[in-house]
Parts: structure tokens; C-alpha cells; sequence
């Protein structure tokens, strides 16, 4: 993908360019509280962004425009491709978060003495597996880097497995944990709801980040549920919002009301729905403030689950599937401090969704572990800014 560059263009960078890469809109999330830092911390230093997907760059744009220099696709991993863009951004030193990692650029960063932090690094089981089974080629490309930022020990642990000397390792924690407290007003509240025809006294389950056939599970939870729980409101994001019509089609065709939310202020003023399909990008974390209950995507289906500190942050309690290998230490902390629930099929999904909907008490409880859980774990882009800070300090 060639560059697309952002608002003022290259003559924009400064000397001394902090790159900062992250994949796709997870990625892009993630890295909030780091740039913010880097901003405040590293002033002098200019700071270019780059993602590898349509739906990051939209996100970056919304979240960074005022935070960086420039804002673009990251290059094809060809040598004329890498090497072109290199020496225009012409980076002091590049950031990547979590993954996505090319052997070209690297070796490219490596021949221009440029250093490489791999940061917020984790392997999943899957990656863990793909890596082992051709360890030879993987230490040799994990090798081109300077720094790789572990967010856990069993994650330094697997880098060292695979051959990643110790001395490149460090383990910095999880910069998720350190997203921004949100609080929103009562009136900002009120106006959310009121945007989506949901009322004071309905209750909101939201489902965040769904993907293709994890809608269909939740249908035959929330159809027990709505028998039950009076004034009962899905809310459903997909984790790719061009499938929001298909999603909003097969609530439809169970006989519910179901709306896309950009359809919302053109349908009848008057109809209620059940079901509301989010298809806007960004507005996500933002719902999690308005729900009763948070189920997390990506775990009913083999896609190793999304971020549920999204919803920790607003005291909300949490339930997930049996596939979270993608946060596997966050959502272990989150289950061992009761501050959610592993569920593997529509019946357990129901059950426990109408006990945590039913029972105020015990919802609120678990919110609170959750939040709890949240706090406590903070302080990884500290230690994170603390390692870039090391490879920066001599120019």
C-alpha cells in the first residue's frame, strides 16, 4: 500500500522523527495512552504514525490529528517501497505496537542504524505455534530488533523460546491498562440513548466487536432474554462495520425491530426498536458508558476476543466465549477477580446475561471488580516511554 500522507505532507517532520507503527484499529487503540506520553514527555521530537489498514487510518485521523506530525499507510514490504519512505520520514527511532512485523523494513532500519521497539509485545497461542515451527527464520527477523517491550511474563517467556536474546527482552506490562478514565455527564447520557430511541428505564446489553457467526449465537440468548427482562435493548457492533447490514438483516428476519444506527433519524419517529446496529467507526468505547452489560467479541468464534478493559473502565460487568487467547492474562485476572464471566454457548450466554441483568447487586459488584482490575494494573507506557527514552537520550 503506497503512502498517503496527511494534512501538511513530509517537509512537516522534524529532526529527530519518533515513527510509531500500529497495524489496525486494535493496534491503533492500544497505542493512545503511548502517544499521548510521547507528546508530553519528548516534546522536541517530531512523531509520525503510520497503520497498514483503511479502518486504522480512520482511526488514527480521528484520535491523532492534533497529536503527530503525519498520519500514513505504511509502506509494502519491497526493498524499493521500505527504502523510499524511509528516507523520507528518516526516523531517530521506530515504535511498533504489538505486531506486524516486515524483515525488509527491518533490515532496513537495521542498515540505517535506526533502533526498532517492538512494544506492548505479545504471542498468541497461534503465533506461538507458527513461530516454533520455523524458529530459525523467526529469531532471525526478531533479532533486527532493538527492544521488544513484553506485556507479560509469559510472553517474554515465548520470545525467549524462540530465540530472542535476554537482553533484548523486557517486560513493561500492557499499555491498554493505561486508557484515559472517561466520564461522561448525565445529560451526555441521556443524549446517547436519546439518539437511539432507547429509553431511561431500558436495560442495554451491548455486544462490542462481533464477528460473522457470533450474531446468530447471541440471537438465541437474546431471544430468552427478552421474554424475561422487560425493556430489554441489544446493541450490537460489529467488529467490521460493513457487515452491520447483513447483522441488522438476520435480527430482522427473527421478527425483532432492528435498525442501523445511521438509519436511526430517518425511520419512524415513533417505532422502538429491540436491536440496534452500531455502523460508525469510533464510537464504541463511548457505548460501553451506557451499558447494563458488556459482552466481548471475537470469543464465541475462533478470533481470539477484543479488549475488554473498554468496558472495565466504565465499572461495567463482562461476559466473554471460551476465546480470549488474544487477551488471555487480562481476561484471567478479570475471571479470577470475579469481574466476569466465560461462557460457551447460547445457554450459558443467556444465563448468565439474565442473572447479571436481574440481579443489580451482583451486576454492580462485578463492575466494580472490573474497574477494580483496571486501576491496579496501570503503568505500563511509563515503563514503555522509559525504554524509548534510552535509545533517544543520545541525540
Amino acid at each position: 500500500m503506497l503512502p498517503c500522507f496527511k494534512h501538511n505532507g513530509l517537509h512537516a517532520i522534524q529532526e529527530h522523527t519518533i515513527w510509531v507503527h500500529a497495524l489496525s484499529v486494535g493496534e491503533v487503540l492500544s497505542s493512545v495512552p503511548l502517544v499521548k506520553r510521547l507528546k508530553e514527555d519528548i516534546a522536541n521530537k517530531g512523531i509520525v504514525f503510520s497503520v497498514s489498514t483503511k479502518t486504522g487510518y480512520e482511526i488514527a485521523c480521528k484520535l491523532f490529528f492534533d497529536k503527530v506530525d503525519t498520519i500514513f499507510f505504511f509502506p509494502y514490504d519491497l526493498y524499493f517501497s521500505v527504502k523510499s519512505v524511509a528516507k523520507k520520514v528518516d526516523p531517530s527511532i521506530v515504535v511498533i505496537i504489538e505486531s506486524d512485523i516486515w524483515p525488509n523494513f527491518l533490515f532496513e532500519m537495521k542498515c540505517r542504524g535506526v533502533p526498532v521497539l517492538l512494544v506492548n509485545a505479545r504471542l498468541s497461542d497461534r503465533s506461538f505455534r507458527g513461530y516454533k515451527r520455523f524458529a530459525f527464520v523467526a529469531k532471525r527477523v526478531l533479532s533486527l530488533f532493538s527492544k521488544i517491550c513484553a506485556q507479560s511474563g509469559q510472553d517474554a517467556e515465548r520470545y525467549s523460546i524462540i530465540g530472542v536474546p535476554s537482553e533484548t527482552l523486557t517486560i513493561t506490562g500492557n499499555i491498554k491498562f493505561d486508557q484515559d478514565n472517561v466520564e461522561f455527564s448525565e445529560a451526555e447520557t441521556r443524549e446517547l440513548k436519546s439518539s437511539m430511541r432507547i429509553q431511561p428505564d431500558h436495560k442495554i446489553l451491548l455486544a462490542g466487536s462481533t464477528h460473522q457467526g457470533e450474531e446468530t449465537i447471541i440471537l438465541e440468548a437474546f431471544r430468552k432474554l427478552k421474554n424475561h427482562i422487560n425493556g430489554l435493548i441489544l446493541i450490537i457492533a460489529p467488529r467490521d462495520p460493513e457487515r452491520s447490514e447483513s447483522v441488522c438483516g438476520i435480527y430482522k428476519s427473527a421478527g425483532y425491530t432492528a435498525v442501523q444506527l445511521k438509519n436511526i433519524s430517518s425511520s419512524n419517529p415513533d417505532m422502538e426498536c429491540d436491536v440496534v446496529i452500531i455502523d460508525i467507526i469510533g464510537i464504541l468505547k463511548k457505548l460501553y458508558s451506557i451499558a447494563d452489560l458488556a459482552f466481548i467479541g471475537g470469543s464465541l468464534v475462533t478470533r481470539g476476543g477484543h479488549n475488554p478493559l473498554e468496558p472495565a473502565a466504565f465499572s461495567k460487568p463482562i461476559i466473554f466465549g471460551p476465546d480470549m487467547s488474544n487477551f488471555a492474562e487480562i481476561s484471567g485476572m478479570l475471571l479470577e477477580a470475579k469481574a466476569a464471566i466465560q461462557v460457551f454457548d447460547a445457554t450459558e450466554f443467556y444465563e448468565a446475561a439474565f442473572t447479571l441483568l436481574e440481579d443489580e447487586k451482583e451486576s454492580v459488584q462485578m463492575g466494580k471488580n472490573a474497574y477494580g482490575v483496571f486501576c491496579f494494573n496501570k503503568g505500563a507506557v511509563e515503563k514503555t516511554v522509559d525504554e524509548i527514552s534510552r535509545y533517544l537520550a543520545p541525540l
